[in-house]
């Protein structure tokens, strides 16, 4: 069976060979990380050392989305696979285990259904208007989720829209743990509720709390927003799940590489609460995209497109 990173860097650090091969990565993804240029020896000698690892654990290890020491799991990876993101935006494999393999996924139904009972029913009845209200009660009917969501949001609200006095890495964490801590039942009925009028839809794309995690003063280039990703492990790896689970493919009848449309959702989830946060565009509309623009992309103009179009033309998504 596949192991986690965490472990598989455990099993290597016990063996002198695979010690040694694993510094070597080590310096590599350092290396990588500070933009310093690697000589041609160097970049053989880290593309050897990767090749060294041959069946070793380390090379096949995976991590979990909601599994403690997240951040050190993914660094393994990224030592490992350092060489994966020579291009510049290139990361085609997901640090990711499968979330159809991950138990804690599965919804339990039977427990949401006893809790929507008595007067809970009728205060419910009351938001068929209104699916992205009665989401937000939903979620009020566990503990967890509402302690969850008033923490993101007290944090998120905090100064919003005053880029100076909002804590966007404190409103972005908040909202990575709703996503990763919160059975997706309810994330999931919070942050895609189908709405019919405007009123529902602010709602929708208030979910965020646009105004710190997703909005700036004025738009940034979409290549610094793709840099500032890159720099952080998490986001870094939440980009490669989505790359990864949201493929396009024009050839395919359901316009997905994987064929797999709740895959890609999740793979968007994760994407909020990171330096790259997507959001609705609008009320009146379930188009999303990034707070980001193109202008003055100079010659790197298509590639800051394809960036932007990952999210505001993709057919998968």
């Amino acid at each position: 069976p596949r192991s986690d990173c965490i472990t598989a860097e455990q099993l290597c650090l016990s063996d002198s060979t695979c010690n040694a091969t694993y510094r070597t990565l080590e310096n590599c993804a350092l290396a990588k990380t500070r933009f310093l240029p690697l000589d041609h020896d160097s970049r053989v000698r880290c593309l050897n050392a990767e090749l060294d690892l041959g069946n070793s654990s380390l090379l096949h290890c995976k991590c979990h989305r909601r599994m403690k020491r997240q951040e050190h799991c993914l660094r393994v990876f990224w030592t490992v696979h350092s060489s994966m993101t020579d291009g510049y935006f290139n990361l085609e494999t997901s640090p990711y285990e499968n979330p159809a393999n991950e138990e804690h996924w599965k919804t339990d139904y039977n427990r949401l259904a006893a809790l929507l009972s008595g007067k809970d029913c009728s205060q419910l009845a009351g938001d068929a208007t209104n699916p992205c209200l009665k989401a937000t009660h939903v979620c009020n009917l566990s503990k967890k989720c509402v302690r969850l969501r008033t923490d993101y949001a007290s944090i998120c609200t905090k100064g919003a829209g005053s880029e100076d006095m909002c804590d966007r890495r404190r409103c972005h964490r908040g909202l990575r743990h709703f996503f990763e801590k919160v059975p997706e039942d309810f994330t999931k009925r919070i942050l895609f509720c189908p709405c019919q009028d405007e009123l529902c839809g602010e709602r929708r794309r208030k979910t965020i709390v646009p105004d710190c995690s997703f909005q700036y003063n004025t738009k940034p280039n979409c290549l610094w927003l793709l840099d500032s990703c890159l720099e952080d492990h998490i986001c870094k790896s939440r980009l490669a799940d989505f790359q990864q689970n949201c493929q396009p493919a024009d050839m395919s009848p359901d316009g997905c590489s994987q064929h797999s449309y709740a895959a890609c959702l999740q793979a968007y989830m994760g994407m909020i609460g990171t330096p790259m946060t997507p959001n609705y565009v609008s009320n009146s509309s379930v188009e999303v995209s990034l707070w980001c623009t193109c202008e003055s992309s100079g010659n790197q103009k298509e590639k800051c497109d394809q960036i932007l179009g990952m999210f505001e033309s993709n057919k998968c998504l």
